[in-house]
């Protein structure tokens, strides 16, 4: 029995420890790492789960992305701002960060939860806050603040420039290199329409595995989208753009 629960222990620190290297910070209290990948169904009562932490790291998040903002734009209205703040911290925004740190790996998460082959996105975007929470218990504002920027700036970019949700494929190559070793590559499978209004059918690959493939107004936009198209069906959710 106590060999057992030494395994248990073992694994578990293991498991820490590879989030924290997926992550890029090390904590001085692993706990507080345990109790941001603690979903409710997998705790022993509700204040050992991540809700409270979901509660601190939306507010950071919030707090953080709005300076980002306010310093990378002093010609923009509140109204500008305030519009950008809500693309930048969406939960959709927040879910597809997650999914490209992996963070799916290290869920805990109790039977009826593990069992299922699929997370849900409210899940991954409420793991993505919890986790700023106890980055910023552990390690004050000076660790939280450049793990948010590594992962916003790109979105601040995005969303300043109408590009919104614009590094798909961004996200589709780091998860392609992290779970695969290789880099997607994207195949133009049809064109139509005249010259001056064309559409493009566009389809990603990771090694010989094609996603659905998915039209656009350019071959940029159908490359992102086909790139979406990707990421959720590697998350076992239906792709958001048709083939047809």
């Amino acid at each position: 029995m106590g060999a057992d629960v030494s395994a248990e222990v073992d694994a578990e620190l293991a498991s820490l420890r590879a989030c924290e290297e997926r992550i890029g910070y090390e904590f001085r209290d692993k706990g507080l790492l345990r109790a941001a990948l603690t979903h409710a169904s997998g705790a022993m009562h509700r204040l050992a789960s991540n809700e409270r932490m979901e509660f601190l790291g939306d507010a950071i998040l919030g707090a953080v992305v709005c300076e980002m903002l306010y310093r990378a734009f002093p010609d923009y209205l509140e109204g500008d701002l305030t519009r950008l703040k809500s693309i930048v911290v969406s939960r959709q925004t927040c879910a597809r960060i997650s999914q490209a740190l992996g963070l799916k790996d290290f869920l805990i998460l109790g039977k009826g939860m593990s069992s299922t082959p699929t997370v849900p996105s409210s899940l991954l975007a409420d793991v993505f806050e919890s986790l700023i929470a106890a980055i910023y218990l552990d390690g004050g504002h000076a660790a939280v603040r450049p793990f948010i920027e590594r992962w916003l700036e790109p979105e601040i970019e995005a969303a300043a420039e109408g590009d919104v949700g614009g590094n798909y494929k961004s996200l589709l190559q780091q998860v392609a290199q992290r779970e695969h070793g290789v880099t997607p590559t994207y195949q133009l499978l049809d064109e139509k329409g005249p010259d001056h209004s064309k559409c493009f059918k566009v389809s990603a690959q990771i090694g010989s595995h094609r996603f659905p493939p998915a039209w656009g107004r350019n071959k940029k936009e159908a490359e992102q989208r086909a790139a979406r198209n990707a990421l959720h069906e590697m998350n076992g959710e239906p792709p958001p753009f048709p083939s047809d």
